[in-house]
């Protein structure tokens, strides 16, 4: 997308917010970057370049514009779409593997060496993985500094540095002012509610959004005590790398309001990640919805409710186990094994939810490991794919995250007892993040087409859905949002 410098050119003179997060405009004149939505007067063309990731526009010396704030643009939709390993890397150093790990761990989790995974990124996005990383902790920090009251050394190690030091240099070098003064600033304009013990912020995302089925999704599946549907937000509770966290995420016309609760700060990064993950906050609607629309028969459709998301997850092993649970039963009985497997093997939370029911985290595949297949009220050919499920994933044969490649996920999934199209597609769609995902098979989708005129049967639909890719993942959402069922319905 930058390099089409006549497309950039249009996009910053017509200020479109649709390419936000696409690319950012960085002017030599003033030395600041912005997004192309920038409501400043544009700057004349021959002073603007255009850069793929805020992180190249730091290490060319540009800083953030004061008043577009680009470092909070929606992120890139194209790591969304795309499992090579430019975009599995930038999903790893979103959630923190870098500030974990280091270069050399987010290497091994790509299987290059850290010289080729620098080569690739400079290549793709003008910035390597350390100045990628730093660009998020930059954005970390300006968070916390502008929507908590924390001392600004609590501030430094949330956000992932190293030092007071390092803190200060780099906030200075990219929002040209201290961090104090960042606060000052934040202090004179509107604020947003605080919760004790809290932090709140908005989550940004590309209009539209229909937000129906994907909080109707999460709210009819909510497992209880590990998530639940309360005052006009989804609630759940957070397994993450440094400790372990509450979220609840409400839905606006122009952003999703965001509250957490952490038991370390240095998780407040990998959280926000995983909510947007989850939202499916990064999507590009107008590409998939003018895709979608091209067919005829789905056109009706997306015009009635453009800017479906598709459900996903924050922990793919999670939603793996979820899905066998889920097999050929209702939802309300799929929610009801979850429920006993918490209730008998999910950790309980450390803090006490003031505002709810969370009581547990979700059981992590190793503590599953451990489970008696003869204490689940499930047929025997089901507990054989759950046991054998939750072994693979405790020994680290089947690596799932968001670091996967989709189609070797697939094959190795697919090796499993009592794995069938339907279950390994809704783990690729909702766990893995394939945009492409497809599950003709499922009784709701053979419904939903027969209803439209579309093939119903499995092989003839495939063929017709050749035309919705790569978004067929997002042409499930609005085939089921045909039938009357809960997950189709934002809670009241």
């Amino acid at each position: 997308m930058y390099t089409d410098t006549a497309r950039c050119v249009r996009a910053v003179q017509s200020k479109d917010a649709r390419f936000d997060g696409w690319f950012f405009t960085a002017v030599r004149t003033t030395g600041i970057y912005c997004r192309p939505s920038c409501p400043a007067v544009p700057p004349k063309v021959e002073n603007m370049t255009f850069l793929p990731s805020a992180a190249a526009c730091q290490q060319s010396g540009y800083r953030a514009c004061k008043r577009c704030r680009p470092d909070t643009s929606p992120g890139s939709p194209e790591w969304n779409a795309r499992a090579d390993a430019v975009a599995r890397a930038m999903r790893l150093i979103q959630d923190g593997v870098v500030d974990r790990e280091g270069v050399p761990g987010l290497a091994a989790k790509l299987g290059y060496s850290a010289r080729q995974v620098e080569r690739q990124l400079n290549a793709e996005l003008g910035a390597g993985p350390l100045a990628l990383a730093r660009a998020q902790r930059a954005q970390t920090a300006r968070l916390l500094i502008e929507t908590s009251e924390l001392p600004m050394g609590d501030i430094a190690f949330a956000a992932g540095f190293s030092s007071i030091r390092t803190f200060n240099d780099t906030v200075r070098e990219v929002f040209a002012l201290a961090p104090s003064e960042l606060r000052t600033r934040a202090e004179k304009g509107p604020k947003q509610a605080q919760v004790p013990g809290t932090i709140s912020l908005r989550l940004p995302f590309r209009t539209p959004l229909n937000p129906d089925n994907l909080f109707g999704h999460l709210a009819a599946t909510a497992v209880p005590g590990v998530e639940e549907w309360r005052a006009g937000a989804y609630r759940r509770t957070l397994r993450l790398p440094y400790g372990t966290g509450v979220v609840a995420l409400t839905p606006q016309p122009d952003h999703i309001g965001c509250q957490l609760a952490l038991t370390d700060l240095r998780d407040l990064t990998i959280a926000i990640s995983r909510c947007r993950r989850l939202l499916d906050l990064d999507a590009d609607p107008e590409a998939v919805d003018e895709q979608l629309s091209a067919d005829p028969l789905l056109a009706p459709l997306v015009a009635k409710a453009p800017g479906r998301r598709v459900p996903r997850t924050v922990d793919a092993e999670e939603f793996a186990v979820r899905a066998v649970l889920g097999q050929q039963v209702s939802t309300a009985a799929a929610r009801t094994h979850a429920a006993r497997l918490v209730a008998a093997h999910g950790e309980q939370v450390t803090d006490p939810d003031p505002e709810g029911g969370l009581t547990h985290l979700f059981p992590s595949s190793r503590a599953l490991a451990e489970l008696d297949p003869e204490a689940l009220a499930l047929p025997r050919s089901r507990r054989s794919t759950l046991t054998t499920l939750v072994s693979a994933l405790a020994d680290g044969s089947l690596p799932l995250g968001i670091d996967s490649d989709w189609d070797a996920a697939r094959v190795r999934l697919n090796a499993l007892p009592g794995f069938g199209p339907w279950t390994t597609e809704i783990i690729a769609m909702r766990a893995l993040g394939d945009p492409d995902a497809f599950i003709p098979g499922d009784l709701g989708i053979r419904r939903a087409a027969k209803g439209l005129g579309l093939p119903s049967t499995p092989a003839a639909l495939t063929a017709r859905a050749a035309h919705w890719r790569p978004w067929r993942a997002y042409a499930v959402q609005y085939l089921w949002a045909t039938e009357d069922h809960a997950i189709n319905v934002l809670p009241a």
